[in-house]
């Protein structure tokens, strides 16, 4: 695998997907290489935790459509790029809301992000299960501020800016892509 996906997605209060925010990157480098951004109607008009960052920053959909037209579009994006791989952080949310794409490989970010055994930022001092993952404080925005430093960082929920930074998280995790074999999930 030359390159991978993370994608994330936001939804409305009844549970339907509303934006969808991806990425492509090297295996290698984990450099950003594309990126697309979906707004899907109608829903975003229904409403959710955060409609208000649909357009956060100015941001512009690359498509404001259909659920169908922005999957087929999707599906269109990560086959120019010969993507296979998909990585999101709590990807069993992620792969629930998107079974159009249940045909790829997915893995959980989370799975090595949250747990002191993948996470060198993990201290001794942070409390954590048996397992190693940490009780509290382990979504995207904990976790980015743990592993940059950056204490001022804030997820935007924004569908894109969310991917964009979890693909960050995987960069600073430092592992090797073939690490999150064990985070396959689906």
């Amino acid at each position: 695998m030359s390159k991978f996906a993370v994608i994330d997605t936001e939804t409305t209060w009844s549970d339907a997907v509303m934006s969808i925010g991806i990425v492509i990157a090297e295996s290698v480098t984990f450099k950003l290489i594309d990126k697309k951004y979906y707004i899907l109607t109608p829903f975003k008009n229904h409403g959710g935790m955060y409609t208000s960052a649909l357009y956060v920053n100015n941001i512009k959909p690359d498509l404001e459509c259909s659920r169908e037209k922005a999957m087929k579009d999707l599906i269109q994006f990560l086959t120019a790029h010969d993507v296979t791989t998909m990585f999101a952080y709590n990807a069993a949310f992620d792969y629930r809301h998107l079974p159009e794409l249940s045909h790829l490989d997915w893995h959980d970010i989370m799975r090595l992000a949250a747990y002191r055994q993948h996470n060198p930022k993990i201290s001794s001092c942070d409390e954590c299960y048996g397992t190693g993952r940490l009780k509290r404080g382990y979504g995207v925005e904990s976790v980015y501020r743990m592993l940059s430093e950056d204490w001022r960082y804030c997820e935007l929920h924004n569908a894109l800016t969310d991917a964009i930074d979890e693909l960050e998280i995987m960069r600073l995790l430092n592992h090797e892509i073939d690490r999150y074999a064990l985070a396959k999930i689906g």
